[in-house]
């Protein structure tokens, strides 16, 4: 079982000197992979993708997850290019955490659309193909969906590795969707999914995999962790089991607002070997 975690960092915007070191740190850990939301509405953050570059160019091997990336303001044709181009500048680091959209408002008030639930997966599914078809080497791309139309578009650069598209998905249809066509899941467990929940989760996915013919260890199973509860001794037992119970194997924590350099070094240096050890 190969095991990965990594830290889901606020971009802040008001302290860039801390918001970046704090990524650096990670990468000198040992830490596996960043995290980072995608809220361009929100005016204290900084664009999601242009923090990803500005990171990429200043670490070696960590990997690079929007997470997850809001499609509604990002149209698929020009997010297949960014996340290429990042993959590329990067040696092969970038995966594409991908979202249907919420926070409507602020979405329509940047002059994106509005759309209802089922109009938001159904643009999903239209844009997950455009996304494939731009990487897989097309010589050109059209596709004629309600929301999204591309006609004899030229795709390049080449991703340097096959981009996992990563869905951050609750509900039946999107965990269908995940299972029949995602590289990857990627929730968030708390709030909107507690451990039952997610149990039941992994297994519609499974059988959504099933059915479309795959297997469903064939799609990756990542989640965010917003805070870790207890003393950082019981840190290691807590991921070992999320692991081991809830069947993740790529966890991303929440970094608290206090002590966040120390908690990222514990993180990598002293909790992960540890998770490891304990997953024998």
């Amino acid at each position: 079982m190969e095991f990965k975690l990594g830290i889901f960092p606020v971009p802040d915007a008001t302290d860039p000197a801390g918001t970046t070191e704090l990524m650096l740190v990670a990468e000198r850990a040992g830490l596996d992979l960043l995290g980072v939301q995608d809220h361009p509405y929100q005016r204290r953050f900084f664009d999601t993708w242009t923090l990803l570059a500005y990171v990429a160019g200043r670490t070696e091997r960590i990997r690079l997850v929007p997470d997850v990336t809001n499609l509604p303001l990002r149209p698929p044709a020009m997010l297949a290019k960014a996340a290429a181009s990042l993959d590329v500048l990067s040696g092969g680091r970038v995966e594409l955490g991908l979202g249907a959209g919420a926070f409507w408002e602020g979405i329509e008030a940047m002059g994106g659309p509005r759309r209802t639930p089922r109009e938001s997966v159904d643009a999903l599914e239209e844009a997950i193909p455009i996304l494939r078809a731009f990487w897989d080497g097309e010589r050109s791309v059209t596709a004629a969906g309600e929301h999204y139309r591309v006609r004899g578009a030229r795709p390049g650069p080449p991703p340097a590795h096959r981009i996992g598209i990563w869905l951050g998905a609750y509900r039946p249809r999107m965990l269908e969707l995940t299972g029949r066509l995602a590289d990857g899941w990627l929730p968030s467990l708390g709030s909107y999914m507690g451990p039952d929940d997610a149990l039941r989760m992994q297994r519609a996915i499974d059988e959504a995999a099933r059915r479309a013919g795959r297997r469903p260890e064939d799609v990756e199973r990542a989640v965010n962790l917003t805070q870790l509860d207890g003393s950082p001794g019981s840190w290691p037992d807590l991921l070992a089991r999320i692991v081991s119970e809830l069947r993740f194997t790529t966890l991303i924590a929440g970094v608290p607002d206090t002590d966040r350099l120390g908690f990222v070094r514990r993180l990598g240096e002293e909790v992960a070997p540890r998770v490891r050890a304990l997953l024998g």
